[in-house]
């Protein structure tokens, strides 16, 4: 990122800032009532929660490294279990990966720990030794304290500053946090020569305040340097604020709590100062393509093609009367890639070692490893580009700004269908990318600073097809053929599940999820031949846990260990929209064959039952032949994300479900 002070050079070089004056963040009174305090008055099942979440942003100006940002923050915790122990642990990630700006920092202070001894409230500082700076990657380090003498009931309070030159970066404030937090305050103070958008996340609300204030800017006379003029300026002081917010809690199918975290972060606009023209900050994916593109990290390491020119001869060789189509060249190369290349779990989409260096060492970022496999689709004549991807752990890109990707695949055309591909798993497939790029949208951009939006959600579902035969014995017993055939990112998911395993220990495991049943004659087709293609499980099993005999009947779930226990979705209410991530399909083709002297006196009953617009499923079918009885049941969830008003009718459609496997195969004895 370019250096912000050589923007405003002309204007920085005249000026010195006059500081706003703001209120003083009172620290060390620790009231022994909050000692006191036993539970949370309204959530008392919290193990801790935020008493005061305070914090101020403003501007300095110094004459050596012009304008930075300073935010400071004070924060008290209250411990009410042991569980809330490790809030006694508090972590600041502060960015360091300016390529000519001065990094960012983070300073503790005032950190004390309050306990009630006899009835005196006694003070425990913090000493250097609980004071940490841990390198994360080239681009972040973290900050930390551990506060001492912490103990059930303690209050933990301190300060820390976070300075930032990088005033395009204006930093995030958190209200909610995965305790309750009574209340939370952020105030800024923003010169009127800058202009941000107030971007608010979460599904609350905050109290706004907002006045108008004025400073004054003190600068050297441009013809007598003896002499100082001044510029009045009017300034934005605006309060953020809120009570009593509920504790951020996971829910079943969430894609990442970050997304939904109540917080409030700022963009900038434009700039304005005085005697010279408007500069407009407003970003538009056109600009971030452009950005990322001329990044030496970036759009050279696109242009890098002769380090692998023999290896790409070599692999794409065959009988000079035969014709290779693209789309063969691009399997060829894809797998070339995925094979040789060696992924060190560093999301990216800038190169850090560059693409030869990571070709020659067979090991490299998201980036090298995507960059290598574009360049080679290129040079074999094949149209390709990189598409920016936030991973589900980074969060949803929202707004037009190179820092919401943290991650890159390729965007292949062949006969106008577009392919996308990531060469980082050796499991993946053309159309099949990591679960964690699954995440809503992609922005394919072009060297010309053209962008397309990219939907990165499969449009084809996967699936899981079970075949099982199985044969009841007299006693109850039940011995099984199994096998299950696994498409697409389900297919996906087993083999990185099954790569790499001990195969006792998995079958241990399996056993065990499948309800206590033996395993025997286990075996994989297609575990890595052609990934493209479905991966099959297949074994053979006995159980005796799987049917009940009572007064001489037998009672025997139709679908054994793939019923539901219990409803996933448990709340009476959600806010966050429900992520899959992918459509998918289950289907069971079960067939029972029951033991002489019993036969069949009840079925569960054909029944169809599905959400209103159909996107989800479940049927079942049922046929009774002799001594045979056959099981047709399908589920289906037809998309890959939901909006949260759909909860109540998912909720229902998995209660339904329930209920229906609780019907039972009943036989009796003839």
């Amino acid at each position: 990122m370019m250096h912000l002070n050589k923007w405003f050079l002309g204007f920085v070089f005249l000026i010195s800032f006059v500081n706003l004056n703001s209120q003083n963040l009172e620290l060390g009174k620790v009231s022994v009532a909050e000692l006191q305090e036993k539970m949370h008055s309204i959530d008392t099942s919290a193990v801790a929660a935020v008493l005061s979440n305070k914090a101020k942003t403003s501007f300095k100006y110094n004459e050596k490294s012009g304008f930075s940002i300073h935010t400071e923050f004070q924060i008290r915790i209250k411990i009410y279990k042991k569980e809330g122990l490790s809030w006694a642990n508090f972590e600041v990630p502060y960015y360091v990966g300016y390529e000519n700006s001065i990094d960012d920092s983070v300073r503790f202070s005032d950190a004390v720990t309050y306990n009630l001894e006899n009835g005196v409230v006694v003070k425990t500082k913090l000493n250097s030794e609980g004071s940490f700076m841990t390198n994360a990657n080239k681009y972040w380090n973290v900050a930390s304290i551990t506060l001492p003498n912490v103990k059930v009931g303690s209050v933990i309070e301190f300060r820390y500053i976070l300075k930032s030159d990088n005033i395009v970066k204006f930093p995030h404030f958190n209200f909610q946090y995965e305790i309750p937090v009574n209340y939370a305050e952020y105030g800024t103070e923003i010169p009127g020569f800058f202009v941000y958008k107030a971007i608010v996340n979460g599904f609350l609300q905050a109290k706004t305040e907002q006045r108008v204030s004025s400073g004054t800017l003190h600068y050297a006379n441009k013809n007598d340097f003896t002499r100082s003029d001044s510029v009045n300026f009017k300034q934005l002081i605006s309060t953020y604020s809120a009570s009593n917010i509920p504790a951020l809690k996971y829910e079943p199918y969430v894609d990442n709590l970050e997304n939904y975290r109540f917080s409030i972060q700022h963009e900038l606009e434009k700039t304005q100062f005085y005697q010279e023209q408007v500069k407009d900050y407003a970003t538009t994916w056109e600009g971030v393509a452009k950005t990322i593109f001329e990044n030496k990290d970036f759009g050279k390491e696109l242009e890098q093609g002769v380090y692998f020119l023999d290896d790409l001869k070599i692999i794409l060789k065959k009988e000079e009367s035969t014709t290779v189509t693209e789309l063969e060249k691009l399997l060829i190369i894809f797998k070339f890639v995925q094979q040789k290349m060696n992924w060190n779990k560093e999301n990216s989409y800038y190169t850090d070692k560059g693409v030869k260096e990571a070709y020659a060492n067979k090991i490299g970022n998201s980036a090298e490893i995507n960059f290598i496999l574009i360049n080679m689709l290129k040079i074999a004549g094949i149209n390709a580009n990189p598409v920016l991807v936030s991973t589900k752990d980074h969060g949803i890109p929202v707004y037009p700004n190179h820092t919401v990707f943290n991650y890159v695949i390729a965007a292949a055309n062949i006969g106008g269908k577009q392919i996308l591909l990531d060469a980082t798993s050796k499991f993946t497939a053309p159309d099949v990318l990591p679960l964690n790029a699954l995440n809503w949208r992609g922005r394919l951009i072009r060297k010309d600073g053209t962008s397309d939006e990219i939907n990165l959600v499969p449009e084809i579902p996967s699936k899981k097809n079970y075949t099982l035969l199985i044969a009841v014995d007299a006693n109850g017993k039940i011995d099984g053929k199994f096998r299950v055939q696994n498409t697409n990112s389900e297919a996906l998911i087993f083999r990185e599940k099954f790569s790499g395993v001990n195969k006792e220990s998995y079958l241990e495991k399996l056993e065990n999820d499948l309800n206590g049943i033996e395993i025997s004659d286990h075996a994989i087709e297609n575990e890595n031949m052609d990934l493209s293609k479905p991966v099959t499980e297949i074994f053979t099993f006995a159980t005796t846990n799987h049917c009940e005999i009572i007064a001489g009947k037998m009672f025997i779930n139709p679908m054994l260990f793939f019923a539901l226990s219990k409803n996933p979705f448990v709340r009476e209410n959600r806010q966050m929209p429900l992520y899959f991530g992918y459509a998918r399909q289950n289907k069971y083709n079960i067939s029972v064959e029951i033991p002489a002297g019993y036969v069949v006196e009840s079925l569960p009953k054909v029944m169809r039952i599905s959400t209103a617009g159909k996107e989800a499923t479940f049927n079942i079918n049922t046929l009774n032949v002799g001594n045979k009885i056959q099981f047709v049941i399908s589920e289906e969830i037809n998309g890959a994300i939901f909006y949260a008003e759909f909860y109540g009718e998912l909720k229902e459609f998995y209660q339904k479900i329930i209920e229906k496997q609780n019907e039972k195969i009943v036989l009796k004895r003839i």
